[in-house]
C-alpha cells in the first residue's frame, strides 16, 4: 500500500493508503522526492476551480526517482530512462494534438481533453498527484531527466511558478528598456520579475507583500518594491506613475489571484501598454471596470495567460540548469512538510507565511 494525501470536496484533508499500482505498458512509477504546495492547492481546497473530480491527490508539480518502468521509455531529448533516474514530468497530460485548439489555434492549454495531475484526475483513478509516496505516470506523460539528484530540489524551488511565468513573459512581449510592473510577490510574481529583467527590462517594479517576500525580490535584483500594506490601491498606482515619468508601466503582469488587482493594474499601465493576466487561475469573483476609461481610451493590449505547455516546462528546466549557479533558487524553499503536515502546509501558503512550501513524503 502507498500513503497519499486525499483532498475531499468539502476541503478536508486525510492521509490514506492507496493500492500499489500495476504498470501498464509505457507507464512509469516514480518514488516522490518533492511535490509543490501551490496557491492553486489552496483554491482547490476552497472549491474555486470548476470540474475538479474530488476526492483528489493534490500536487501538480513534483520530482522523484524512477522506481519502475514498463517498456523502453525515452525523454524528449531521446535519453532512455532507467530505474533510479531523477526526473520531473509535465503535469499536463492527454492534450489530444488533434483538435482545433491544438492544431489550428496552437493553444494546447485550451484543449478540451487536457488533464492535469493533482487537479483534474480523481484519487479513484490512481496515484495521479504528488502528495503521495509514489506517483503513477501514465503512458505518454512527458518526462524530463534531471542532471543529478540534488537538482530535484532546485527545480522544486522554482516549481510551477517558473513555467507559468515563462508563458506570461512570452505573452507580454517585453522589449529592451521597458519598465515592467509585477503585481504579486509570490512564486509566479517573483519568477516573472526575474524573467522580465533577463528579457531586457531596465526597471522592474514589484507590488506585493509581506515584507519577507519583498526582501527576497530585492535580493534577486528587483529594482523597486511597493508593499501593499503601506499604500492603498490608488496610492500604489501613484507610486508606479512616479517611477515612470507619470506615464505608467510599459508592461504590467498580474500574478496575485485577487480580482480587484486587475482594475488597479489597468490603471498603472501606460497608454498603449500591455497588461497580462496570469494570476486569475481560479474563479475568485468579479471586478468592475470602465471599458472606456480603463481599456479603450488607454489603447491597451490585454492578454490572458492560461497554464503552460511542454515548451514552457522544458525551458524552465533549461533555465535552471543555466542560472541556478547565479541565483540560489533553493533558498526560496521556506519549509519542507511531511505528508502528515499537508494541512499545515496549505494553511501556511494561504496566509503567506512562506515563499515556497514543498511536501517531502
Amino acid at each position: 500500500m502507498v500513503k497519499a494525501v486525499i483532498m475531499k470536496e468539502d476541503g478536508t484533508i486525510e492521509l490514506q493508503e492507496q493500492p500499489y499500482p500495476n504498470l501498464e505498458p509505457g507507464a512509469v512509477l516514480i518514488k516522490t522526492a518533492y511535490s509543490e504546495v501551490c496557491g492553486t492547492d489552496v483554491h482547490l481546497q476552497k472549491g474555486h476551480l470548476d470540474e475538479v473530480p474530488y476526492p483528489i491527490i493534490p500536487g501538480h508539480v513534483s520530482t522523484g526517482t524512477i522506481e519502475e518502468l514498463n517498456g523502453d521509455i525515452y525523454d524528449i531529448d531521446g535519453i532512455k530512462l532507467q530505474k533510479g533516474d531523477p526526473i520531473t514530468f509535465l503535469d499536463v497530460h492527454e492534450s489530444c494534438n488533434n483538435c482545433w485548439y491544438c492544431l489550428v489555434a496552437k493553444a494546447s492549454t485550451r484543449c478540451p481533453r487536457r488533464k492535469v495531475y493533482g487537479i483534474t484526475y480523481s484519487a479513484k483513478e490512481g496515484l495521479l498527484g504528488g502528495w503521495s509516496e509514489y506517483i503513477y505516470l501514465k503512458p505518454g506523460v512527458k518526462i524530463i531527466k534531471l542532471p543529478y539528484n540534488a537538482f530535484m530540489k532546485t527545480f522544486m524551488a522554482a516549481g510551477c511558478g517558473l513555467p507559468t511565468a515563462i508563458h506570461a513573459i512570452q505573452r507580454s512581449e517585453i522589449k529592451l528598456g521597458n519598465t515592467v510592473a509585477i503585481q504579486g510577490s509570490g512564486p509566479v510574481g517573483l519568477m516573472a520579475a526575474l524573467l522580465a529583467k533577463l528579457s531586457g527590462a531596465f526597471h522592474v517594479i514589484m507590488i506585493g507583500g509581506p515584507d519577507h517576500r519583498l526582501k527576497i525580490a530585492n535580493y534577486y535584483g528587483i529594482d523597486t518594491s511597493i508593499n501593499i500594506m503601506d499604500f492603498d490601491p490608488q496610492a500604489r498606482v501613484r507610486q508606479v506613475l512616479e517611477h515612470t515619468h507619470n506615464r505608467g508601466a510599459d508592461v504590467t503582469i498580474e500574478a496575485t489571484g485577487v480580482p480587484t488587482a486587475v482594475k488597479e493594474g489597468l490603471e498603472m499601465t501606460r497608454d498603449g501598454g500591455t497588461y497580462t493576466i496570469v494570476g486569475q487561475y481560479t474563479n475568485a469573483g468579479n471586478v468592475e471596470i470602465n471599458p472606456h476609461l480603463d481599456i479603450n481610451k488607454k489603447h491597451l493590449t490585454i492578454k490572458g495567460s492560461w497554464g503552460s505547455d511542454f515548451s514552457h516546462f522544458y525551458l524552465a528546466v533549461d533555465f535552471l540548469k543555466r542560472y541556478s549557479t547565479i541565483y540560489p533558487f533553493k533558498n526560496l524553499i521556506s519549509h519542507e512538510y511531511s505528508l502528515e503536515e499537508a494541512a499545515k502546509a496549505l494553511d501556511d501558503v494561504e496566509h503567506l507565511r512562506v515563499m515556497k512550501a514543498i511536501i517531502k513524503p
